[in-house]
């Protein structure tokens, strides 16, 4: 089906099932539909049904720890699992899909659940939020012409159903019509918040309609407008956020009978995702009686009443790699590595305190003897300090050259994700400020004849002022990291569109003073892996050099355990200014003095016991000839002071 034919909507399909006729969740066949609902209820095989939910996304956990995080969902009384899946991960270059790789077998993880006693609910976007990366979007939609995200034109349209169809081909055997765990599938995400295409919502409908077989639901904000805005005629409306509002806003403002049945909490924030910055403290519980209270009650206000729930998040995993997303607030707040977000089960898979005190709320709530008991935590590893050496510059690294008058974007190279390199060799003299483009996109250091300057960067609103005095044969060079892409817009937020400017790099002219910069060479610095070989430095690395790649090496017994999470642990930089680390050739993400995140997590699944592990560190701000690391059992969280602002 494409999305542009016409929509064809019979009104049995569309009639709700506590009227005469059909419900519009009934399942294609004529026997009793294996997952449905009435005006109050959900029904499993004909049964009420309860979700008591969580939100956990395979792809922000390593594999091997799937069945583990599961089975400690079960264990805290949850009976289903909701799970977002990022299209940037499964679709990374046109046409390429890569639900081969383990990272990416959401269908395996769905099959895992099944074996765990849970059900599960599929978010599949196009559009996630999820503080991800672009909102889950690949960064080559925005090199598509004419393309408009999260829109009924023509370009998204076909790229977002050409996604749906493939992911559906790996996913729609699962579906509890044909004895799987899935239950149901949302249509887009928190859509309500964003714009009122309706076009495109009933569009998307109906491509998951030809696609599955399981009710469909949308998912907004607790008020009149988003609910308004998001609503899809045959679609179960549901809110997220505070229920007793959301609730009643729900009933108040959705009046299309199609569009009503029992009620879910579809996202309630166990906490919140941490944001780089000095004054961005770690989200948290702990030490908060009066947060955890209302935890409960609102627990017990939503079951008390058989309703239905799912916590977001109840397991936040991590953003590997470059992963993680940002929102523009007329600067760029950029999302940490961890998505630890103060759940229930942390970062690393352990239960904490507040995961008991949910269990015991929800424990009132289902039979008695229902829930497994949760298996004791593993103790973390210890690493004693991994002394680091340089073993190459970053801008001895330099691959392609592509050179252009003025610059071109991130995008515009091929490229998603990690930095470019901008290079330009004066030929005439310049005096003042340097600006850019039209905006740091996202973080630019600045390097003339091969010293750093200073650091432009959009974290702030009113980013630190680089002025420049250069003469005829200087080198200017600009290091432009993208710390995210927008993953969230909303129309109260109050600025320009953002989710609609994802591109990095340089947008626009450089200028220093009034005079634009023409003429540069410029490369593309992805860092999927680090460098392979080592080429010795040609100065002695001190404050203000390039970044340079360390490397170390440390081995680690695997003691009397097969588990690899015993050999889990948080990976600290105590030295590192900001930069990108990766063991045994995976990225784990970044770090940054200025926190609150101060440890990276290192899974136990990618070390190897009693063998030679690999330890990479690009240090983009390097101030001296060596690094140490080390792991820790228990995690810090800190903030400190910007060396880069003054």
């Amino acid at each position: 089906m494409r999305w542009y034919r016409p929509l064809i909507c019979l009104l049995g399909v569309l009639s709700p099932g506590w009227a005469s006729d059909p419900l519009p969740s009934a399942t294609k066949s004529a026997a009793a539909p294996a997952f449905t609902y009435d005006r109050q209820s959900f029904l499993l095989n004909g049964e009420p049904y309860v979700i008591i939910g969580g939100q956990m996304d395979p792809q922000r956990i390593p594999p091997a720890y799937w069945r583990d995080r599961l089975l400690k969902a079960r264990a805290m009384g949850l009976n289903t699992i909701f799970s977002y899946v990022y299209w940037n991960l499964l679709e990374p270059k046109p046409g390429q899909w890569t639900s081969n790789e383990e990272s990416n077998d959401v269908a395996t993880f769905f099959r895992i659940a099944q074996q765990e006693g849970l059900n599960v609910v599929l978010r599949p976007g196009p559009y996630i939020c999820g503080e991800r990366e672009w909102g889950g979007f690949p960064a080559w939609l925005s090199q598509v012409p004419g393309m408009k995200v999260r829109s009924s034109n023509g370009p998204f349209m076909e790229a977002a159903e050409s996604y749906l169809n493939r992911l559906a081909d790996d996913l729609r055997d699962l579906q509890v019509t044909r004895g799987g765990p899935l239950l149901m599938v949302q249509v887009e995400n928190e859509y309500g918040s964003y714009g009122e295409d309706h076009n495109y919502t009933q569009g998307l409908r109906d491509i998951l309609r030809n696609n599955f077989e399981v009710p469909l639901y949308t998912n907004d904000g607790g008020v009149d407008w988003t609910l308004e805005g998001g609503e899809v005629p045959g679609v179960l409306a549901e809110i997220d956020g505070d229920p007793r509002t959301g609730f009643a806003a729900r009933d108040t403002y959705i009046l299309d009978p199609t569009e009503l049945g029992p009620l879910l909490d579809g996202e309630y924030y166990t906490l919140a995702p941490d944001i780089w910055g000095s004054a961005n403290p770690h989200n948290t519980a702990v030490g908060q009686p009066s947060q955890i209270q209302q935890f409960v009650s609102d627990l017990d206000y939503v079951l008390g009443a058989n309703n239905s729930i799912s916590l977001y998040m109840f397991h936040g995993g991590t953003n590997f790699g470059f992963g993680n997303g940002a929102i523009w607030k007329n600067y760029t707040a950029a999302f940490t590595t961890s998505y630890d977000y103060g759940a229930p089960l942390d970062e690393s898979g352990r239960t904490t305190d507040l995961y008991f005190t949910l269990r015991d709320t929800i424990r009132k709530y289902v039979a008695e003897g229902s829930i497994p008991e949760p298996p004791e935590n593993i103790p973390r590893l210890e690493i004693s300090n991994i002394s680091l050496s340089p073993t190459v510059s970053l801008f001895d690294t330099l691959g392609k050259k592509t050179t252009s008058v003025e610059p071109v974007t991130m995008e515009e190279l091929g490229q998603a994700y990690g930095l470019v390199l901008y290079e330009h060799k004066v030929t005439t003299t310049f005096q003042g400020d340097l600006q850019p483009g039209d905006r740091a996109r996202d973080r630019v250091i600045v390097y003339v004849n091969g010293t750093r300057q200073g650091v432009i960067d959009s974290t702030y609103s009113q980013p630190a002022q680089v002025s420049l005095s250069l003469q005829s044969g200087d080198t200017l060079q600009l290091l432009v990291e993208n710390l995210g892409r927008v993953d969230y817009w909303s129309r109260e937020s109050g600025t320009f569109i953002a989710l609609e400017d994802p591109y990095k790099g340089i947008v626009g002219n450089v200028t220093i003073g009034s005079k634009a910069v023409s003429g540069w060479d410029i490369y593309s610095l992805p860092l999927d892996q680090p460098p392979a070989t080592s080429k010795p430095s040609s100065g002695t690395i001190k404050t203000g050099s390039p970044p340079v790649f360390f490397r170390g090496t440390f081995h680690v017994e695997g003691g009397n355990s097969t588990d690899p999470a015993a050999l889990d642990t948080f990976l600290e930089v105590p030295d590192g200014v900001k930069g990108n680390v990766w063991v045994n050739g995976f990225n784990l993400g970044r770090y940054w003095v200025v926190g609150p995140q101060q440890s990276l997590y290192l899974p136990g699944t990618i070390i190897k016991p009693y063998e030679e592990n690999e330890i990479v560190v690009l240090e983009l701000e390097p101030n001296g000839e060596a690094l140490t690391a080390f792991g820790v059992a228990e995690r810090r969280w800190a903030n400190y002071p910007d060396p880069d602002y003054p």
